[in-house]
């Protein structure tokens, strides 16, 4: 898979495909031939050929993610996404927005900004990690979610702890509350079974490139029928005025090349089976499950189940701090198994300790995380230390 359909390097061993995500081989050719064909005719291709082609892939990816195509639109990524999403609500003095401390950084950040800037309240509740459960979740949304709050932000897969968050239920909670729902799925598709339509949400955004392996510059955004009249496009261009499909198409003038090699991405997926990629995708996770806490002799960051295409595994304990771990220990070992090893893996402090964040895709084979395994018990046995403040990983 790695050689036929990927661009990735050999010598590195790379299980870091939750960061960037990475394209397959064949759509990356096809985004670059767009670029050589819309060069040919410039004008053509952007006042005669496009908007078909943007219907049309348009209506492939609502499909394949359970919606109607008039309630989804394409944006460059969920960042974007949240921006349009986020700026949109009109918000007021004391006004309640809710996210959990999982919530992705650039997300806290925005909301923080907007909640300021409008005078409105930002709740953040944290979790008790390990978790135990996807019951441990519910119950936290449960108990702190007050009725009346306007938005509630939730990571379908949060980026640091990767654990798929029961969205059922938290929208069953949100909606028994009066609160819209806003999901950042940046994870999830292709990794997850997506029907937008049954899942009740308000708002749901995600990244074409990243599990899905499509160019980078391609994502989606779901709005409910209801809400689109109220959402403002971060750019306001040609398209404004003509509803909710028609002011996000042309927000001047950009690289399309992403989206229209979504046809051959999708084609990809029908073909080797969607079902086919996740049961190996399932498989191999459990196998480096159980080959990393076998080997380290630790444990996971929430229930095996509760997991999809990355895990979190305890580091050994040797590796840990004899305090709290914090994001500087976290990259002195990062940096060490890059510069030492080629592995491509992060590490995340979370609670107070170490944990790698495994990710796994079709390039991705067991002896991979046999040579994490073998790094990790081989930097056990050399010193880390702390040199004029900052960390150095003596490997």
């Amino acid at each position: 898979m790695r050689k036929k359909h990927f661009l990735l390097e050999e010598e590195t061993t790379f299980m870091n495909h939750g960061a960037f995500g990475c394209a397959l081989k064949d759509a990356l050719h096809v985004s670059q031939k767009w670029q050589l064909y819309i060069e040919r005719q410039p004008l053509r291709f952007f006042d005669r050929e496009l908007f078909p082609h943007l219907v049309f892939v348009t209506k492939r990816l609502a499909e394949f993610v359970g919606c109607s195509p008039t309630d989804l639109v394409l944006v460059p990524n969920v960042t974007m996404a949240m921006n349009i999403i986020v700026r949109s609500q009109d918000l007021k003095a004391g006004d309640t927005v809710f996210m959990l401390g999982e919530t992705y950084g650039a997300v806290k950040k925005l909301l923080r900004q907007v909640c300021a800037e409008q005078g409105a309240i930002l709740q953040e509740e944290w979790l008790e990690y390990p978790l135990t459960g996807p019951g441990q979740i519910i119950r936290k949304v449960e108990e702190t979610l007050r009725p009346g709050t306007r938005l509630a932000v939730f990571d379908h897969i949060p980026s640091k702890s990767v654990f798929i968050n029961p969205l059922e239920e938290i929208i069953g909670i949100c909606r028994q509350r009066g609160t819209k729902v806003l999901i950042d799925g940046a994870h999830a598709l292709g990794v997850l079974d997506l029907n937008l339509s049954s899942l009740d949400a308000d708002y749901y955004t995600s990244n074409c490139h990243k599990w899905f392996c499509s160019p980078k510059g391609c994502a989606f955004m779901f709005v409910k029928p209801e809400h689109q009249h109220s959402l403002r496009p971060l750019i306001i261009s040609h398209g404004y005025g003509f509803g909710f499909n028609s002011e996000y198409i042309w927000t001047g003038l950009k690289d399309y090349t992403a989206i229209l090699a979504l046809h051959t991405v999708l084609d990809f997926w029908e073909s080797v089976g969607v079902q086919r990629i996740r049961g190996y995708i399932k498989g191999l996770l459990t196998q480096a499950v159980d080959l990393l806490v076998g080997r380290w002799k630790t444990g996971l960051l929430a229930p095996r189940e509760m997991f999809g295409s990355m895990v979190c595994v305890r580091l050994p304990e040797s590796l840990q701090e004899d305090s709290a771990a914090n994001y500087e220990h976290a990259e002195t070992i990062q940096n060490a198994l890059y510069s030492r090893y080629n592995i491509e893996v992060p590490v995340k402090a979370l609670a107070g300790s170490l944990y790698v964040r495994v990710s796994v895709h079709i390039y991705n084979e067991l002896e991979q995380y046999q040579e994490l395994a073998d790094a990790v018990e081989e930097m056990m046995s050399k010193e880390i230390q702390r040199v004029g403040g900052n960390c150095r990983c003596d490997v």
